[in-house]
């Protein structure tokens, strides 16, 4: 007697079937609406609808019901506080815009760090048979208190952002400009070593140098403000703060047989503040550094080695050199005393 065969429902559904059990299990909606209706549904323009969405980091769509209730409700929820004149949509979008950036960032690290969980439990005692199964057990139990975590950490990461702009003396003329001191940390010959290396080691390489650099900087009440995978540009309230983050990055990455040497440079004065970044002369300047700089030492501008108090610290010019849009620089070396 030949063998029962696997019941048609037991088999796994086809790619297309898969994407959609996760759209759902995610977003907990089906597409159901297009541009027009969802202008319809939230009083707003196909145009301004179109912005939004391009704004949160989507492709444009015509005709297709590509839009979910919780689509409308986004937008109906973002029109409520343009309707009632808290800013104007021009603002929205741009709010909308910081959103999906971040958002589309945080989301692309989550699935790279949950990927290896979905793996760890099929290859054990905890396997649905499918990675897709798995995956869809993960966001049962993860997504609802890491939403929580989410609002939880934008209100503290808001409130430190204004605390930021008032202890770094915020220009009364524009909350925009604050006076800081920049740091940027640069892993040498990165490049050649990433040849090297699989993309495993790769992988691990950029986190660890990312980790280690992001405690140091909180460490010190600092901010990264971005991080390049070979690089790291963060900002610190105090010269005497950034010279510390400096020197802690130094110890847990050049001192580290296992890592890459690096090189660091500071800048301080005025920058703005725009869009989750910053600009500006010092921003400039603490790059450059770093291309002259020696592997695991830190060099710093005339301006950072100026607010360093002198009882503490001495300086050293080193021989001018000429630096990319600033023509020749003496950068200077420090030391505590």
């Amino acid at each position: 007697m030949a063998p029962d065969r696997k019941r048609r429902g037991d088999d796994p559904p086809p790619p297309e079937r898969r994407g959609e059990q996760l759209d759902h299990a995610i977003l907990r909606s089906k597409p159901e609406f297009n541009a027009l209706e969802v202008a319809a549904e939230t009083g707003v323009t196909v145009e301004e609808t179109r912005r939004l969405w391009r704004a949160l980091g989507f492709p444009e769509f015509t005709g297709e019901k590509a839009y979910t209730a919780a689509d409308v409700e986004a937008v109906a929820t973002l029109m409520s506080f343009v309707d009632a004149g808290a800013v104007d949509f021009d603002t929205a979008v741009n709010l909308t815009r910081g959103v999906g950036q971040t958002m589309a960032r945080l989301a692309d690290w989550e699935v790279s760090t949950l990927v290896s969980r979905v793996e760890e439990m099929e290859a054990g005692e905890e396997a649905t048979g499918s990675r897709i199964g798995s995956a869809l057990r993960l966001i049962d139990e993860v997504n609802p208190p890491f939403e929580r975590l989410l609002v939880y950490a934008w209100r503290r990461h808001l409130a430190a952002a204004v605390g930021r702009i008032e202890a770094m003396g915020a220009k009364d003329e524009d909350l925009h400009t604050i006076d800081v001191t920049v740091g940027f940390a640069d892993l040498v010959s990165f490049t050649a070593l990433s040849n090297t290396l699989d993309r495993d080691e790769i992988g691990d390489l950029v986190e660890v140098f990312e980790s280690r650099c992001q405690d140091v900087v909180a460490r010190y009440a600092g901010r990264i403000i971005k991080s390049l995978g070979d690089s790291v540009l963060f900002v610190t309230n105090t010269a005497e703060e950034a010279v510390g983050v400096a020197e802690g990055i130094i110890n847990v990455i050049g001192r580290d047989s296992k890592m890459p040497d690096v090189r660091l440079g500071l800048a301080s004065g005025a920058v703005i503040l725009r869009l989750g970044d910053i600009f500006g002369p010092p921003v400039n300047m603490a790059a450059r550094l770093t291309q002259v700089a020696r592997r695991n030492r830190l060099i710093v501008d005339q301006n950072t080695a100026d607010l360093l108090p002198a009882d503490e610290w001495e300086n050293r010019r080193l021989p001018a050199r000429p630096v990319r849009g600033f023509g020749l620089v003496e950068p200077v070396a420090v030391r505590r005393r």
